[in-house]
């Protein structure tokens, strides 16, 4: 026991800590996600979120605190993007048998997913700044930063929206596509992938394989067209 002691006293003079606490969290609502069959309002990222906040908010601990010792999973976001290419690579032939249908639905679905939050937020009176960060929600947080910055938005806003379009996303879209009828595993994946990012991409991956690799393309490709075409689009209409 003193032993046991003495490492969790080591670990909270570390920022090991927090790396400890993240991962703790995440097990603890992966396993709470599994014991209530999938249940959609459980999913993983949303309750670990929940409860690191919660850990954060108990112990008066500053985001900044936090983040200086959970940064390591940060810098593994890289490796684990390069990663998804596997997948991708596994069912290629089934990706080049589809590409003139997820060009389409790309191209919809980007476009669709910014000017109905364009349109939304107009209606209701936010301001242009505020539109331009909100704009951008269904691409990953770093290209939405970049783009909400270059409309001249506020990036951190945009990168709060995105990761919560993300987590909606992967809480929706199983009941929704199921309740709908939609049966094609491409199509639901790839759905994901465009308005969810990497979330999402997650999510369809604990669901099934081929609806993570087609939603891992989704990511790239709706991330690649919105950085190129989207600024120029929603110039135009601010």
């Amino acid at each position: 026991m003193p032993d046991f002691t003495n490492i969790f006293v080591y670990l909270e003079q570390q920022p090991l800590l927090w790396l400890f606490v993240t991962l703790s969290a995440y097990l603890v609502a992966e396993q709470i996600y599994r014991a209530a069959h999938n249940f959609a309002l459980l999913n993983p990222v949303l309750i670990s979120a929940v409860l690191i906040a919660g850990v954060l908010w108990l112990s008066r601990t500053s985001y900044a605190d936090y983040f200086a010792g959970a940064q390591f999973i940060h810098v593994m976001l890289g490796p684990a993007i390069i990663a998804l290419a596997v997948p991708v690579a596994r069912y290629k032939d089934a990706l080049w048998r589809a590409r003139y249908p997820v060009l389409a639905a790309v191209i919809c679905g980007g476009l669709a997913a910014a000017l109905s939050a364009v349109v939304l937020a107009k209606t209701f009176g936010l301001s242009d700044v505020l539109v331009a960060s909100l704009a951008p929600k269904s691409v990953t947080a770093p290209i939405a930063m970049g783009i909400a910055e270059q409309l001249g938005g506020l990036t951190a806003i945009a990168a709060v929206l995105a990761v919560v379009t993300g987590i909606t996303g992967a809480v929706m879209v199983t009941p929704l596509f199921t309740r709908l009828g939609f049966s094609d595993w491409r199509a639901r994946g790839f759905a994901v992938g465009v308005t969810c990012h990497g979330i999402g991409t997650a999510h369809a991956f604990q669901v099934h394989a081929i609806a993570g690799t087609f939603a891992t393309i989704g990511m790239a490709l709706n991330g690649l067209f919105s950085s190129v075409v989207l600024p120029v689009v929603l110039m135009v209409l601010l």
